[in-house]
């Protein structure tokens, strides 16, 4: 695996991820293997970290906003990857999943990778998360992709 000083994974490369934590519902999602993914072409709802807790940050300008609270994508994203273990000091939520099969889309900013995962017995990630009416489709990050 090709992986940037940024630990973003070269783009069109095929990789392995065990998801061992989630920050919101399109990601991240950190991997065992080092790269830490956003979930390509779909759009949630922030979660914003706060004393007490974590809660519900809205959406960003110019970006598509779902209906639903970014806890509950969040918490549906968790539930797709085998439900909760716990939680990191950080405010991630710790998951015990199979390993996703994934394809990168390069820099999905920051020190992310913007990757299409599918996760056995679910399919693709992006869609399974699409279907459950939690994220919307982003077309600008999302190229021609469809759900079926």
């Amino acid at each position: 695996m090709l992986i940037s000083l940024l630990g973003i994974v070269t783009t069109g490369v095929a990789f392995t991820c065990t998801p061992v934590a989630v920050w919101d519902g399109d990601g991240p999602i950190w991997c065992a293997e080092g790269p830490k993914i956003r979930l390509h072409g779909i759009a949630a709802r922030e979660v914003k970290r706060v004393r007490g807790g974590i809660v519900d940050g809205g959406c960003k300008p110019d970006h598509p906003c779902p209906p639903v609270s970014g806890v509950v994508a969040r918490d549906r994203l968790v539930a797709l990857l085998g439900g909760a273990r716990g939680s990191l000091p950080t405010g991630h939520i710790r998951v015990t999943a199979p390993a996703m099969r994934c394809i990168s889309y390069g820099s999905g900013k920051g020190t992310r990778t913007a990757a299409a995962c599918s996760l056995p017995g679910v399919g693709d990630l992006s869609c399974a998360l699409v279907r459950a009416n939690v994220v919307l489709r982003w077309r600008s990050y999302g190229g021609d992709r469809v759900c079926r």
